[in-house]
């Protein structure tokens, strides 16, 4: 299986490349810079590997949701490369890309509670993942984590920090993502007592967004490019200045 994907959908401009097993990645820090980054980084990972484009089974790439500048940038590259190379594409949810990068924990991640030892994490895990949505709003989806995969469990969502919620009553969650610094850590503070760990500056990788279409792909999930669609989550991506001044005075 060789696969190439890109990951967009946040501050991090990410692109990887699976060769039957093998990743290999650029990620960096580096906003309003993902279009002049994206399409020379896969090029060369593919001249380091020795693969030509030819070669690949399929695109891969974070559908969101995200930045929407972002988010349509991953659909628009990756369907620019599947059509002229006559690949399917398989998009997953950039949230759960987020969260599969928690499988690492707890090496990676502040804890919020008392130190645990390596054994205290390990898969099935739970992890709600979290971007930042800006406009007060979080982008937030459940996943369980097992078998190198994550399974999400329930309907990703766009609300403000203070509405999130967990589909069941259990504790012992991980949580990664910036949506856990927005606002002033609502999100942290309105649910941190069910997390074992909170890392908020987590951030979805083409590495972990390559790893799940792998196993998308393995299940059928491969789409034709003309159907991938974005998941944005939000109709609207700006705020009115009269909802930019309310949402100012009800802080």
């Amino acid at each position: 299986m060789k696969l190439l994907a890109f990951e967009t959908a946040t501050e991090a401009c990410s692109v990887a490349l699976w060769i039957d097993g093998e990743l290999r990645q650029r990620h960096e820090l580096a906003p309003r810079r993902h279009a002049e980054l994206s399409l020379p980084w896969a090029e060369q990972l593919l001249a380091e590997a020795g693969i030509r484009k030819s070669q690949l089974d399929a695109i891969a790439l974070g559908r969101g949701p995200g930045a929407f500048t972002g988010v349509r940038l991953a659909i628009a590259i990756g369907q620019g490369i599947a059509l002229a190379l006559d690949r399917p594409i398989v998009a997953v949810s950039s949230l759960a890309a987020l969260a599969l990068g928690a499988r690492t924990a707890p090496c990676a991640i502040d804890m919020i509670r008392a130190p645990l030892a390596d054994a205290s994490i390990v898969e099935p895990q739970r992890v709600l993942a979290c971007i930042d949505a800006r406009m007060g709003e979080v982008y937030t989806g459940a996943f369980e984590l097992r078998d190198g995969d994550a399974f999400a469990l329930d309907a990703e969502a766009v609300l403000a920090p203070e509405a999130a919620a967990l589909p069941d009553d259990r504790d012992g969650w991980l949580g990664v993502g910036t949506g856990f610094g927005a606002a002033d850590g609502a999100l942290a503070r309105h649910l941190g007592t069910r997390f074992l760990a909170i890392d908020a500056s987590a951030l979805p990788t083409a590495a972990d967004v390559a790893r799940l279409a792998v196993a998308a792909y393995a299940r059928g999930e491969a789409l034709a490019p003309e159907r991938v669609e974005p998941a944005y989550l939000r109709n609207n991506v700006a705020l009115t200045i009269e909802q930019q001044r309310a949402l100012r005075a009800s802080r």
